[in-house]
Parts: structure tokens; C-alpha cells; sequence
């Protein structure tokens, strides 16, 4: 009995042990995983055709070293930029209190320049410009001094609710001037932070770049903000003026209020632009302060695409516009604004690529662009495509297909509009339980700002700009990036965006140093 039960524990032991080893050996017999385009094969070992998920020796025995890297790295980009108020004061080391001094006696607009003083430039990944254009940052310098410079920001789901274009626009408008939030939604469908929007239950969204709404229309005639509401439901193209009269009368409101967070400049809008077309029925509007009534008209009727303009002697935060009609009009939104100074619109189009502008109705787009003038244009676009991108092939083909897109948008705004364009982040997909960047993705960044430069458009490279390849689960950890690992928190978005206006302020300094002499 005594020796039965002592070699019991070694029958045991030897069992574990070879075990062991062979789970050991079986990491050199697993077949290490890969990514090919949108194909994901993880570790494994072959068995009867099939492959059984088994690690490979290299990611068994493989250190994070890239992770912590780019951890690093993520540390001393926040520890360089400071917690930056809303009111900018006047920086102590951009620039001299002479020169500073001249400036406000000598230019028109007072430039207020941002302090800025302890980031550390040298780590920024700075915007490109194309070299077949000299002046652009010249030319981008005057067009935000200039009486009026409205900027068109488009995006996709990265800049809805007005990330990134909020704390863009605040900067900019401290430094030019300007106020409000410019364009927003009627019918909202995400959470907007620059303005309290509240509209009555009958009202309708329809979106270009939306494909569950786009068979909904039977015209393509979306307007610069590629999108509109209704407040009664769009009927068949061939519908008469007896099938409209016939309707009953519908009326739909739109309330309107300052955001009671955020940047002060938000709050500062005199302007209200409410933009509409497609009108086949008489539509009444009035618009109210409070209980006051302050205007009473009627909208003009026709196919074409109008801006119907309140004014106000200051800001209200309470503001009610009241529509009447038996068929509503087509409206493109509402924008809250100074007229003077910086406007910058933020234009999210969630799951977009950037090209769709080509399949907007042409009247209708280049019509609402030249009321509302732009000078300069964003384009913040590249990430929905990253988990499509079979090969290089497809990579190729989106490049070539934005390449229309600016063709289309200069044939449409303007040929003298300046347009830059955001790449998109770093993203990850999961490859034996690691975060791996996308691996077309570095490639796709590199096409986009070569296909930029080449057509006369300024690249930012978001992706450098957080740290290049694997730098995303750093942001995630740090609760920069959400868990989804593609959309910045509140605290990211204002890192990103800080970085975007640094380099962007470098490049203007020059120019508004130069108003002094």
C-alpha cells in the first residue's frame, strides 16, 4: 500500500510533464497566422482540411514591445500638450510683445494668437501641402481674415455631434473672429454638443449618403449639406397640384437653444439661416423669441434651392420657428451664426467614404454652394473603407474615385476653394488576441496623401499623427478611443484636435506676423 501510493504522484507528474511537452512541440507544428486584405487567418494547425486555432511559437514567446512603444509615445504627446482654456490669451513665446503690439494697431481684424507655448512642436506631425500651389497657406490666411470665411467640414461618424469641428471652430473664430455653430440638422439623429435642436414628431430625415433613406426620393436634389428633412412624407414624382391641395394642413416647429456647455463663442450667433427648396405648396413661417413674434412670412415657391434669413439684436436661448403647409418643402438645415468672421459647418455622414458628392443633383448643390460661399473645405474621410480593402487593387480604385470627388466639388464651390484633407486614424483588427493595425491601412494612408499632393489638396495624416502603426490600443487604454477602437472620446477629441490646429497655427503664423509690417 505504501509504495503504490508514493508512485502515484510521479505516474501523475510524468503524465503533466509530457503533457507539457507536447503542447510545447505543437507550437512549432502550428502554421503562423496572417491577414491578406479582409481575409483573417489566425495561428492554427492543419487537421483533416481543417485548421484548429493553435498559437504559433513566435506570437507564444512574442513581447508587446511595439504596444509599449507606442504607449510611450502617447505619454509624452499628452504630457506635452496643456490643458488649454477657451478664451485664448496671448502667447509668451510665439511671439514678441512688439510685433504683437503692432499688429493690433495695424490690422484691421485683430488677431488674437493662441497660447500655445508648451507643446512641443518638433513631435507634431505637420499638414503637407502640394507644391504646385506655393501660396496655399498665403492664400488660407487671407481667406480667414477676409469679411466672411465660411469652412466646410465633412466627415464621417468621427465628427458627428460637431467632434473635431467644435474645437477647430473655437480656435479659429478666438483668432478671427465669428461665433455660433453654423449648420445643424433639423431632424437630428446623433446627440449634438453646439446647440440644444428640438423639432416636433412629424419631422422626416433623408440622406444622400444614407442608402436606407436614398430610394426614399425621387429627385437627388440634397443640397451642399447632403441631407434634409420634412416634416410631411415626400410624395411620388409624378403627384399633381390637385393630390397636394387635397391634403390637409400640417403644421411642424423647430426650437432652438444655446448649448449650456462647451465654448463660449456657441452661444454667440446673430444670424439664422434656415435653407429649404422644393417648395409645391404655400408654407407659412413664423419665428418667435420666447412669446414674442418676430417674424411672419411665407416661403417662396419654386423647385430652387433659397435661404430664409432671421436676424437678431443679440444670441436667444429661446427660439421657436412654426411651419404651416399641406405638402412640405424640402429643408437642408438650419445655421446658427455671426455674419462677419469664421463659420465653420460640421457635416457628418456616418458610414460615407467621402464619394457621393458626384451623386448629388448638380443645380441643387452648386446653387446652395454659391449662396453660401465657402473658401475653404475639409475632408476627414478613409476609415470606412480600411476593413474593405481586399488588396492594393481597391485601395487604388478609392483614390481614384476621390480624385473625381475634387473634381466635382471645384466645378461645384469654386475653383479658388482651399481644401485640405484628414486621413483616417489607425485601426485595429484581432489576430490571435492581439490589436494589429489593418494591414492595407499604412498604404492606404500613403495613397491618400500622395493622390492629395498630386491635386492640388493639403494631406494631414491622422494616422501619424497618434503614433503610426499599433498606436491605437495605446489611445484605448489611456480612454482616449472608445472600445469600439475607432472613435475618440471626449478627452481624445480634444488631443486630435489640438494637434490638427497646432500644425495648421504654425503654418498661419508666418502670415499674421507678416500683417505687422
Amino acid at each position: 500500500m505504501n509504495n503504490s501510493s508514493e508512485i502515484k504522484p510521479l505516474r501523475i507528474a510524468a503524465y503533466l510533464v509530457s503533457v507539457l511537452f507536447f503542447l510545447f512541440v505543437l507550437l512549432f507544428l502550428s502554421s503562423k497566422g496572417s491577414i491578406e486584405g479582409t481575409k483573417i487567418e489566425e495561428d492554427g494547425i492543419a487537421l483533416f482540411g481543417q485548421k484548429v486555432k493553435y498559437p504559433h511559437y513566435s506570437s507564444f514567446f512574442a513581447e508587446a514591445t511595439d504596444s509599449l512603444q507606442a504607449d510611450s509615445t502617447l505619454d509624452n504627446l499628452v504630457a506635452s500638450l496643456t490643458p488649454l482654456e477657451d478664451s485664448l490669451a496671448v502667447a509668451d513665446s510665439l511671439a514678441q510683445a512688439d510685433s504683437l503690439a503692432a499688429l493690433q494697431d495695424t490690422v484691421k481684424k485683430k488677431v488674437v494668437i493662441p497660447h500655445l507655448s508648451k507643446i512641443d512642436y518638433a513631435k507634431l506631425e505637420r499638414i503637407q501641402y502640394p507644391k504646385s500651389d506655393p501660396n496655399f497657406t498665403a492664400d488660407l490666411h487671407a481667406a480667414f481674415m477676409s469679411k466672411q470665411c465660411r469652412i466646410l467640414h465633412y466627415g464621417d461618424s468621427q465628427i458627428e455631434g460637431d467632434r473635431i469641428s467644435a474645437y477647430l471652430r473655437n480656435r479659429l473664430q478666438n483668432m478671427y473672429d465669428g461665433g455660433g455653430p453654423g449648420f445643424l440638422p433639423i431632424k437630428q439623429v446623433y446627440h449634438q454638443i453646439s446647440a440644444v435642436v428640438e423639432v416636433s414628431d412629424n419631422w422626416l430625415r433623408y440622406a444622400l449618403f444614407d442608402p436606407r433613406n436614398y430610394k426614399k426620393t425621387p429627385h437627388k436634389r440634397y443640397g451642399t449639406f447632403l441631407s434634409l428633412s420634412r416634416f410631411t412624407p415626400m410624395l411620388a414624382k409624378n403627384d399633381t397640384t390637385t393630390v397636394i391641395d387635397s391634403l390637409p394642413m400640417v403644421s411642424a416647429t423647430i426650437s432652438l437653444g444655446k448649448t449650456k456647455k462647451y465654448y463660449k463663442k456657441l452661444k454667440d450667433f446673430t444670424h439664422i439661416g434656415l435653407h429649404y427648396g422644393n417648395v409645391k405648396s404655400p408654407t407659412s413661417i413664423e419665428c418667435f423669441d420666447g412669446e414674442n413674434l418676430i417674424v411672419s412670412d411665407t416661403l417662396k415657391i419654386d423647385s430652387a434651392y433659397h435661404e430664409f434669413s432671421i436676424d437678431l439684436p443679440k444670441a436667444s436661448d429661446n427660439l421657436k420657428i412654426v411651419l404651416k403647409s399641406k405638402h412640405s418643402p424640402d429643408f437642408y438645415g438650419v445655421t446658427l451664426e455671426k455674419p462677419n468672421g469664421i463659420q465653420l459647418d460640421n457635416i457628418a455622414m456616418r458610414g460615407n467614404s467621402g464619394t457621393v458628392f458626384s451623386k448629388c443633383d448638380w443645380k441643387s448643390f452648386a446653387g446652395m454652394g454659391k449662396n453660401l460661399a465657402p473658401k475653404v473645405v475639409i475632408l476627414q474621410f478613409g476609415g470606412n473603407t480600411v476593413p474593405y480593402l481586399e488588396d492594393s487593387t481597391k485601395v487604388r480604385w478609392y483614390g481614384r474615385n476621390l480624385v473625381r470627388q475634387f473634381t466635382h466639388l471645384r466645378n461645384t464651390l469654386g475653383k479658388e476653394i482651399k481644401f485640405l484633407f484628414i486621413g483616417p486614424t489607425d485601426m485595429s483588427v484581432t489576430v490571435n488576441g492581439e490589436m494589429l493595425t489593418y494591414p492595407l491601412l499604412p498604404y492606404l494612408n500613403e495613397r491618400l496623401r500622395y493622390i492629395c499632393l498630386q491635386n492640388g489638396v493639403a494631406y494631414w495624416s491622422m494616422f501619424d499623427a497618434m503614433g503610426g502603426e499599433g498606436s491605437m490600443p495605446a489611445w484605448v487604454e489611456k480612454g482616449l478611443v472608445g472600445n469600439d477602437h475607432v472613435h475618440f472620446t471626449h478627452g481624445g477629441t480634444k488631443i486630435i484636435s489640438e494637434l490638427f490646429f497646432s500644425t495648421l497655427y504654425l503654418d498661419l503664423k508666418p502670415h499674421v506676423a507678416n500683417e505687422s509690417h
